[in-house]
């Protein structure tokens, strides 16, 4: 029996240092390949599953501007920021400056930008448009036309912009809502591109400064009315009128004592789901509101236009909107494109009223939006 337990502690030996070097081997199988810096920052395949979420794919896509089809599979290996937005959203609006310039100075380092152009009105569906608003704004990178929400519920958005960074595997490593934290959104690009360079063993880094760009002139603290729908499928009680019907037809008349943040109306005006439509040749939509800028979605089938008055006064050189036409001491605004139109800014925070005395029955009337 001394033999036996004398040759049989060796052999146990032998077949646990087997065991150990095989299960060492197939644990180092598991591990995505890196380079030899040992970057804490780069993680294996397991760890990444088990602290982030894997991007979904592109799904239900109408058409695709500035490029071919893309799936998230094709793009692995490249750093994916996905930009929820829509053509019309002052807030989306507001960030492209910062994604063409992300676009300019980190494409040819392994950034790929997909814009997903997910439509809140009926008309930002139509090709024609969203393309047009591509080329106005200079957007050289990927559009894809999500005009059914199917990619949209597939990252469980619910907000306009909204953007996702995917990494080289395929994970999602950040997401923010909304505008601003620009400087933090580059640098999380700056290190998921640092890592990308260091799977593929390149000694290059990437520069960590971040984009100088003037930051439009908005204090969200001083603005007191939220954005204000017109059609009943959005209503948030905006309306300064009750009862109104889906789709019915009303001959209204302004307010004599308007309140705040309430919209008023004079002339014939249908109430349709995302838009009042002007039915009469003539027409006013008046509101006080709390800001400084104010911004109109509009559009019209034939030819409109609108006398715009602020505080009661016709709208001048320091007063008026970039989409304003100040001559002869009025101040008009020409209508036919569905877009967002800007259409004045008073010197100063505070509340003010604005009228809009509009000519051309077909005028439609989505949203009034703040800055």
């Amino acid at each position: 029996m001394s033999k036996t337990k004398f040759f049989a502690k060796p052999f146990i030996t032998l077949v646990v240092l087997v065991f150990v070097v095989a299960a060492i081997i197939y644990l180092q199988s598991q591990k995505v390949i890196i380079s030899s810096s040992a970057n804490p920052q780069l993680q294996t395949e397991k760890e990444k599953g088990s602290k982030y979420p894997k991007a979904p794919d592109f799904v239900g896509i109408e058409r695709w501007i500035n490029s071919e089809p893309l799936k998230i599979e094709q793009l692995r290996g490249k750093v994916v920021l996905v930009d929820f937005w829509t053509y019309t959203c002052i807030n989306c609006i507001r960030t492209l400056p910062y994604l063409k310039d992300w676009d300019k100075k980190y494409h040819d380092k392994g950034l790929v930008i997909v814009g997903v152009h997910t439509p809140e009105f009926e008309f930002e569906k139509k090709y024609e448009n969203v393309l047009k608003a591509v080329n106005d704004y200079q957007l050289k990178y990927a559009v894809a036309q999500d005009n059914n929400y199917a990619t949209w519920s597939s990252y469980q958005n619910r907000y306009w912009p909204h953007k996702f960074l995917i990494d080289i595997d395929g994970y999602i490593r950040y997401d923010h809502i909304g505008e601003g934290s620009y400087d933090e959104t580059e640098k999380m690009i700056q290190l998921l591109l640092n890592e990308r360079m260091e799977r593929l063993g390149k000694k290059d880094k990437i520069e960590t400064g971040t984009s100088n760009i003037l930051s439009p002139d908005v204090d969200f603290s001083k603005i007191g009315t939220p954005e204000i729908y017109f059609g009943y499928q959005f209503d948030r009680g905006n309306l300064g009128y009750d009862n109104l019907k889906p789709d019915s037809t009303t001959d209204f008349k302004l307010s004599p004592k308007p309140s705040k943040n309430l919209v008023y109306l004079e002339g014939k005006w249908k109430y349709n789901a995302d838009n009042m439509e002007l039915i009469s040749d003539e027409g006013t939509v008046m509101l006080a509101f709390e800001a400084k800028k104010i911004n109109m979605v509009a559009g019209s089938g034939g030819k409109s236009d609108a006398y715009v008055f602020l505080d009661n006064s016709p709208l001048n050189e320091k007063t008026k909107g970039s989409d304003m036409l100040v001559k002869d001491g009025k101040s008009i605004i020409n209508i036919s494109e569905y877009k967002l139109y800007n259409i004045a800014s008073a010197e100063d925070y505070g509340t003010h009223i604005i009228e809009l005395q509009v000519g051309g029955k077909g005028f439609k009337i989505y949203t009034f939006t703040f800055g």
